[in-house]
Parts: C-alpha cells; sequence; structure tokens
C-alpha cells in the first residue's frame, strides 16, 4: 500500500498514518526542483517522494480548467501509478521487487543506506526501470523496507526547517534530525529526469482519483 505522509507538518508531534503503519509505502511531496514541500509530514516512515506541488488538478466538476493544487495525496497517486506502470511492464516481478526498482532508481544525492527523514530514499524516477531491459529487481520475496518494518516510528517531528532550495553537492548537509530535505540528484541527466517524470506523471495524476490519500499495490507475488 503506498499512502501519504499527511500535510500537517506544522504540528510537531503529527505522525501520518495509514503512511506510518509497517508495510506501507509512505510518500512525501515534493516541488519541482526535488525540494519537500513544507507542509509534507516528515519522520523515518517516509520511504519515498514524488511530484506534489503545484500539480494541476480540475478546478470544479465540468472538467472545463486546471487550478494548481499541492499535497501528499497528489504525490501518492503519482507514485502509485509509476508502481503500476512498472508492474504492468515486468507482470512476472513481485511487489517487493517492483518497490526495490523504485528504491534503487529514486532520484538522490545521499547514501542509499541512509534514507531522508523528508525525502525518503529519494524521488521516483519509472523510467529508469522502464528504460532498461535488463533491469535487476533484487530477490522476489526480499522486502526492500525491511529495516523500516522492523524498527517501526522513530524521531517524529524533530525538525521543522526543510532548507530553502535544493542541494546541488553529491553529499548534501544534514538537519539535525538526520534527514536530507531535497533530492537533487548527483547524476548529469537529473533535470531532464525530473522534467520527463512531470509531464509523462502528470497526466496520470489527473485521471486518478486524487484526495484519498492511499492507493493499494498488493504486497504478495500476482495470481497468489
Amino acid at each position: 500500500m503506498f499512502a501519504g505522509t499527511g500535510n500537517d507538518a506544522a504540528e510537531e508531534s503529527f505522525i501520518g498514518y495509514p503512511a506510518a503503519y509497517p508495510y506501507v509505502v509512505g510518500v512525501a511531496a515534493a516541488d519541482e526542483s526535488g525540494k519537500v514541500g513544507k507542509f509534507s509530514e516528515h519522520g523515518n516512515y517516509v520511504d519515498l517522494a514524488a511530484p506534489g506541488l503545484d500539480v494541476p488538478t480540475w478546478c470544479d466538476a465540468t472538467f472545463r480548467s486546471y487550478c494548481d493544487n499541492s499535497g501528499t495525496s497528489l504525490a501518492t497517486a503519482i507514485a502509485s501509478a509509476s508502481a503500476a506502470l512498472i508492474w504492468s511492464a515486468h507482470p512476472d516481478w513481485t511487489a517487493n521487487q517492483v518497490l526495490a526498482s523504485l528504491i534503487e532508481t529514486a532520484g538522490r544525492d545521499w547514501a542509499k543506506d541512509d534514507p531522508s527523514t523528508y525525502l525518503g530514499y529519494g524521488l521516483i524516477r519509472p523510467r529508469k526501470v522502464l528504460e532498461d531491459s535488463n533491469f535487476n529487481p533484487g530477490a522476489a520475496g526480499t522486502d526492500p523496507l525491511a529495516r523500516e518494518n522492523a524498527r517501526g516510528v522513530t524521531g517524529v517531528g524533530t525538525d521543522n526547517s526543510p532548507s530553502p532550495s535544493a542541494s546541488t553537492s553529491s553529499q548534501p548537509p544534514k538537519n539535525a534530525s538526520g534527514g536530507q530535505t531535497s533530492a537533487a540528484g548527483s547524476s548529469a541527466d537529473s533535470s531532464d529526469d525530473n522534467t520527463t517524470m512531470w509531464v509523462a506523471l502528470g497526466a496520470a495524476a489527473a485521471v486518478l482519483v486524487i484526495g484519498g490519500g492511499a492507493f493499494a499495490v498488493v504486497r504478495s507475488r500476482r495470481g497468489v
């Protein structure tokens, strides 16, 4: 299951459920540059990030005009749609492998084994999986979030002050809570990836039912 981490970062003690439950992928909201939204909840239950600021959505029931909206629900829709897109291309993969591929290819400029409390393992980049026909998603039965699921929720609400701009260094400074606030990406084509992600996945967000905050992808092998 994918769930938005929540939009109440101003509430220092707030923990976003169901995102904070074990075996739920917590999705944070980031802007076009890879910076986390100020409203986006943070903590060690944040696993991935997706575009969630200034996303075009319908203004009214007539579907005749767009308005820019923001929220972790929007980011969650894009993240879950990305997982479904990858699974459709690799129907023999398990849910663990689909999630592992999103984590492995996520845009970040910090060590993968030290996830950010703001953006988790980084910004989703499904194109990185889809363009590689030989991509290795890892073992079918290995939970890519085993460490997080085992230790539970810790260190929530310790810092509400994300940096004002995305870092471009290969190892950005960390905040007091041990998490990074931006995912600029260390590769030369990171900006191109972000643009491609917005263009390719913006349509997906527009056609999904936005606002529920949780979108399920069953964490088991298909057909079982």
